[in-house]
């Protein structure tokens, strides 16, 4: 059995093409059934207004292993946006799941004993004719990027130290007056 997994974040951000509105970002948590991935998980079973909290499937009946909840970063105002958030991006977050255990970046042996939650973004202007296959795409590699960076807990401390002066948030950059 590999080592157990109790408390591990990571997220990860692929742009769209060719300035879709597509970008995605989410931000996981992944750990132990039994411990406060559990716990978490288990209270976000609840819904709130505009935040609906979905179960990954792949399709009906098939719910992704190990057990995943995707949550919007944004209030959903509209069912298309639903419909995306539903729709493509919990497909492309299912199968990017399902792939990180098929190539082992997921222990296989721990998928009955682990739990993640994902908030995701779907920025709101993409609602209005989307590109469908971007934004599948963009989830998809993002969310296998951010379980990987998790479970190797990337970037280490001494990467964050090492760029602390020479990277600048891409929304803000408090040297730019």
């Amino acid at each position: 059995m590999s080592e157990k997994i109790i408390f591990k974040t990571g997220e990860a951000t692929v742009f769209a093409s060719n300035e879709q509105g597509t970008d995605a970002m989410p931000e996981i948590i992944i750990g132990d059934v039994n411990g406060p991935v559990g716990y978490a998980f288990a209270n976000l079973m609840g819904q709130t207004e505009g935040h609906t909290r979905m179960f990954v499937i792949r399709a009906c009946n098939q719910q992704i292993r190990p057990a995943a909840l995707i949550v919007p970063k944004v209030t959903m105002k509209s069912m298309d946006y639903v419909n995306l958030y539903g729709g493509v991006v919990q497909a492309a977050t299912a199968d990017a799941i399902l792939d990180c255990v098929i190539e082992g970046v997921i222990p296989r042996d721990q998928v009955n004993n682990l739990c993640m939650i994902i908030m995701v973004w779907i920025d709101p202007a993409c609602v209005k004719n989307p590109d469908e296959k971007d934004l599948y795409r963009t989830n998809y590699e993002a969310t296998k990027l951010a379980i990987a960076r998790a479970l190797k807990d990337e970037p280490d401390i001494d990467t964050l130290i090492a760029n602390r002066h020479k990277i600048k948030h891409e929304m803000y950059d408090p040297d730019v007056k």
